[in-house]
């Protein structure tokens, strides 16, 4: 049987603190983005930074799952969230409620799906190089 990257060996519990902490951070960052950055650059941005909190939620609701279904499963949720902007249905929640305008957006947009993938790819890297890291403190001290 293959070994498991380092993040997913380390406890359910470790895994799920850290997601956990980091939601409101990759939230505001998202925020800012949105709301702070203009153009292209923070369109891109806050794509990315989208499909890493899918990882992070994911993450903290299935800590004993593999880094790589997480990073996965949130891809497929972004693709399949950004497709159902093709539909009037993100549009008309938005105008029922606005904050949804913020969670499923309301136009698609193609670039977005290449900021999907980035962003679930820097998740799966970045969790597992802190697995890494924290294996090679735990082996050194």
């Amino acid at each position: 049987m293959p070994e498991l990257p380092v993040a997913d060996r380390r406890p359910a519990r470790t895994r799920r603190l850290a997601a956990v902490a980091l939601v409101l951070p990759v939230v505001a960052a998202g925020l800012a983005s949105r709301f702070l950055g203009a153009g292209l650059p923070a369109d891109l941005a806050g794509g990315v930074l989208y499909a890493v909190l899918i990882y992070v939620l994911l993450t903290a609701l299935r800590p004993r799952a593999t880094a790589v279904s997480n990073a996965a499963i949130a891809l497929v949720l972004c693709v399949l969230i950004e497709l159902l902007q093709l539909t009037s249905i993100p549009a008309d929640l938005a105008r029922a409620f606005g904050p949804f305008r913020l969670v499923l957006g309301t136009g698609f947009a193609p670039l977005d799906l290449a900021a999907y993938a980035i962003g679930a790819a820097l998740a799966l890297g970045a969790d597992v190089l802190a697995g890494r890291i924290r294996a090679r403190r735990a082996t050194s001290s």
